[in-house]
């Protein structure tokens, strides 16, 4: 991105309240979540729908009715039917690359105004039926005859629908049990994840307590009373170290150290910004909330240790900014799960993992937990896929304007031994 002189301005971010599954946000479709949260973000930041260029969002447990979630955000949220509109996929990172898709169409010229953003509401995941059962309904919609003779031979245990998993058909292994791999290789200890999680969610109630989420959150209103909800209801306001050794391992029961308390929980939510032409943005005497610097993304073999995406996209956005990690001031590294963040910073300040896996001389850098998820993360706020990558985006440039500092990172590993990185600017 340093190489065009166009900056890309950050305009306005938000996102909904993060719920845990089968909560306030059970009931909508993503696509109406999505849709109140865009309608109520080009709402706060004043904008003129005809400017809207583009939308690109993210999902990644796509419904069947509605595969092109952008397009129907595009017509939900009353944005001009001309707006240009598609949908992606990247697993957790499926909103870095909204924000990258938006933002390379602004400096290529292509536009000078666009939304990107990203929903998932895992409370309704697509069901499936067993092998044996789709095969019956596949007949019974072409047959010409009797529909129940394409039933003949169904069980009951056919009848059960397929419980939805979280699985890599390449390595076979849960994204819960990638994490117990990397923990064990790593020396990862339970008391670390531990007390990385409480910090987490004492991180996120001191930012709810203070204020400091207010303006990046909207209420939505939904439920036949048009109940608002408008604070996320994951975060643990009480968390108490001592509890969480408490807790049994989840995906290794008798060896294990990943728990539910380490590792983020399945969430409903959306988020999204407002990406504009940096002249632009200043003609409509905008004050842009920052930049986006650099973008990178990068790829490893999931067989080995799949989350460790933020340790190689990482130094290709820092390069492209032309920065230092000793430069940036805040970090933002999506919490899968704790043993998945202290894998990434161990492997930061290691020169041998940069000599061996990313073929640079030195290492990355020793990250300061001080500067690190500073109001919290995906362990305590939530990790609804597709939004996590737009949440960080807004909620970092936030935490540097309050701060008064100058650069931020935000970093995120993804399924398929996937990583994304990007490098962001206060104004």
């Amino acid at each position: 991105m340093n190489s065009l002189n166009i900056r890309v301005a950050v305009v306005a971010g938000a996102r909904t309240p993060f719920l845990r599954i089968a909560t306030g946000f059970s009931e909508l479709p993503a696509r109406t979540l999505a849709a109140k949260l865009v309608k109520e973000l080009v709402q706060r930041a004043d904008l003129d729908r005809s400017t809207v260029e583009k939308l690109v969002f993210g999902q990644v447990v796509m419904a069947p009715d509605a595969p092109n979630i952008a397009r129907e955000i595009v017509m939900s949220a009353n944005l001009p039917t001309s707006t240009d509109s598609y949908s992606v996929s990247r697993a957790c990172a499926s909103s870095y690359q909204s924000a990258a898709d938006i933002a390379l169409n602004i400096q290529s010229g292509i536009i000078d105004t666009g939304i990107a953003g990203g929903c998932d509401v895992m409370s309704q995941p697509p069901i499936s039926f067993n092998k044996k059962m789709t095969e019956a309904m596949v007949r019974s919609s072409y047959s010409k005859g009797s529909k129940l003779k394409a039933f003949k031979g169904i069980g009951l245990r056919d009848l059960m629908p397929t419980q939805p998993a979280i699985k890599e058909p390449s390595s076979e292994l849960t994204m819960g049990q990638a994490a117990e791999k990397m923990a064990k290789e790593n020396g990862i200890s339970r008391a670390d994840q531990d007390a990385l999680a409480h910090r987490s969610h004492t991180n996120a109630a001191q930012a709810w307590e203070q204020g400091w989420f207010d303006a990046q959150v909207a209420p939505i209103l939904t439920g036949r009373d048009y109940t608002p909800v408008s604070k996320d209801n994951l975060f643990r306001a009480d968390s108490e170290l001592s509890k969480y050794a408490k807790l049994k391992p989840v995906f290794d029961r008798q060896y294990g150290s990943v728990t539910a308390a380490n590792s983020s929980p399945l969430t409903d939510g959306a988020s999204a910004v407002v990406l504009m032409r940096e002249d632009k943005a200043k003609a409509l005497g905008y004050t842009p909330l920052g930049y986006i610097k650099s973008f990178a993304f990068a790829a490893l073999d999931p067989n080995w240790q799949m989350l460790m995406g933020p340790s190689f996209a990482t130094p290709k956005a820092l390069d492209l900014a032309g920065l230092s990690l000793a430069d940036i001031d805040l970090i933002d590294m999506h919490e899968a799960f704790a043993a998945q963040v202290l894998s990434n910073t161990q492997a930061f300040a290691s020169k041998q993992f940069a000599q061996e896996r990313l073929n640079r001389e030195q290492a990355i850098g020793e990250i300061d937990f001080d500067k690190l998820n500073i109001t919290g993360s995906s362990i305590s706020l939530g990790h609804p896929f597709a939004a996590t990558g737009t949440r960080q985006l807004t909620q970092m440039l936030y935490d540097l304007q309050r701060t008064g500092k100058q650069h931020g990172l935000i970093t995120a590993c993804a399924a398929g031994g996937l990583g994304a990185a990007m490098v962001l600017e206060s104004a």
